[in-house]
């Protein structure tokens, strides 16, 4: 059976939010100059730093929700 369209919302929502998280952080330790002991190296680096701890957990829960509800979808058939 295919799956309902607000479980594949759901996942879809979790993985786009987890996606940006963790390509903000690959952009602040690659192409932003890196981190130090200090933190990033510049403002472009601070910012991605902001966006990857907002949107990596998130990103996460919402995936859980997401797991949890296509494992409680499929026990009701």
């Amino acid at each position: 059976m295919p799956m309902q369209k607000d479980t594949r919302q759901l996942l879809t929502t979790g993985l786009s939010i987890f996606g940006t998280g963790a390509v903000a952080a690959g952009l602040m330790l690659t192409v932003f100059g890196g981190v130090t002991r200090q933190g990033p190296q510049n403002n472009s680096g601070w910012l991605a730093l902001i966006v990857a701890i907002g949107c990596l957990p998130l990103g996460v829960l919402t995936l859980l929700l997401a797991v949890a509800k296509v494992i409680g979808d499929r026990k009701k058939q």
